[in-house]
């Protein structure tokens, strides 16, 4: 399957250990599912550090909330996957009402 990728964006900073954390469970299911992982430093944007200084780690899939602080891997996958089939179902149902 030859699928969209589904964009992760990581709110994040350097120095900050449950982003590292955040950022290796995304990694572990990059080869899984397609995934395009965006790491943003909030430091580099007064907008977005005011936004997101007391939340960080934050992870948007596909331009929407999906997990602040902490995330499983169990969870995440179970995310993915919903992401996924809500693609296909939308896609499906697309190509029946054309």
């Amino acid at each position: 399957m030859n699928a969209k990728p589904i964009v992760a964006e990581l709110y994040t900073t350097e120095e900050c250990s449950l982003c590292r954390e955040m950022r290796s469970v995304l990694e572990r299911l990059r080869g899984e599912y397609p995934l395009a992982i965006r790491e943003i430093d909030i430091r580099a944007d007064a907008s977005l550090f005011g936004r997101f200084a007391e939340e960080i780690p934050v992870l948007y899939l596909d331009g929407r909330k999906a997990f602040k602080y902490r995330v499983s891997e169990a969870a995440l996958r179970r995310k993915l996957t919903f992401l996924l089939w809500q693609r296909w179902i939308l896609g499906v149902a697309a190509k029946e009402t054309s």
